[in-house]
């Protein structure tokens, strides 16, 4: 299997740059953005040695539409545009993008070096649909105060649910992804009482223990998101980060996965639209405004975009 991209399989940084990039008009900017993308994993490199010890890595994915005109002759078997949702009030806009950067580090400024670097021959091809800074809150709590993350795979494990294997031997080692960014209503939310709120989520909000069935409500976050099927849990590897201001916050939500059916199914429970009628809560604290998804090609993969 070809290695995969820098920034999937280990533990993120405190610090992480999402920046989302559309063409404005892809089959005259296919080659540039393919040249871009192809040399990101040295200009990371390159950033990278202004300090070591940031441990920053960077990540590349591209979106359907745009790889089908970078790569019109081989296309991972899955990648498809993510479609929106919306269900009693509810919504989960799709809106989509050409490519995304995902860069992670122990400092923001060179995370925001980076992107910057990437960005400046390309500011005539691209519009810049979402640029989100990310940041480590607490110890690693959304900023609904609970303890996000904690379903993540660890170790060796991440690969086996991130990354392709032998069932699309042409593209092993890469990994589809999908992000959508979350807004809080953080003022709405903290008028919950703290017991309510742990219904809400599922979890204690002190230590992140799971309620048990018994106190669990179906309704709860992890109740609609943790899925078995076959006695086997659904996982994916999450790079989900708090960003925002005083004014306007939230979560951007990203995952690596070999299987884009189980964040979709995932979504489909959160929002509401499975059979059982039931939704998740926490739906009622915030709002999804950007949703897409991407493949991120593996590093031999990434090098022979540039000579397609």
């Amino acid at each position: 299997m070809s290695p995969s991209q820098a920034g999937i399989l280990p533990e993120p940084g405190p610090t992480a740059l999402f920046l989302v990039l559309r063409a404005r008009d892809p089959q005259w900017s296919a080659r540039t953005l393919a040249r871009a993308a192809s040399g990101l994993p040295a200009l990371a490199a390159k950033v990278g040695t202004m300090d070591r010890k940031a441990k920053l890595v960077a990540t590349i994915s591209i979106g359907p539409g745009m790889w089908d005109v970078m790569s019109p002759g081989a296309r991972p078997a899955a990648l498809r545009p993510f479609t929106g949702i919306s269900a009693g009030g509810r919504t989960a806009p799709s809106t989509g993008g050409d490519v995304l950067l995902h860069v992670t580090s122990r400092r923001d400024d060179l995370n925001r070096e980076l992107a910057r670097r990437f960005h400046a021959p390309l500011v005539d091809a691209v519009d810049v649909l979402e640029e989100v800074h990310g940041f480590r809150y607490l110890d690693g709590r959304d900023l609904t105060g609970f303890i996000d993350g904690t379903e993540n795979p660890k170790g060796k494990s991440r690969a086996g649910v991130a990354m392709i294997g032998n069932e699309d031997k042409a593209f092993a080692g890469g990994s589809y992804v999908f992000t959508q960014r979350y807004v809080h209503d953080l003022a709405a939310w903290a008028k919950v009482p703290e017991k309510e709120q742990e219904g809400i989520i599922g979890r204690r909000k002190r230590n992140s223990k799971e309620l048990s069935d018994a106190t669990k409500p179906a309704t709860a976050h992890i109740a609609r998101t943790v899925i078995e099927e076959n006695g086997e849990e659904l996982e994916i590897v999450r790079h989900s980060f708090p960003y925002g201001t005083v004014i306007e916050s939230g979560l951007f939500f990203i995952a690596y996965t070999r299987d884009l059916r189980i964040p979709e199914l995932m979504l489909t429970r959160m929002m509401g639209t499975t059979s059982d009628g039931l939704h998740d809560r926490l739906m009622e604290f915030t709002r999804a405004v950007s949703g897409a998804n991407f493949f991120a090609p593996s590093l031999k993969t990434l090098r022979t975009l540039a000579t397609t």
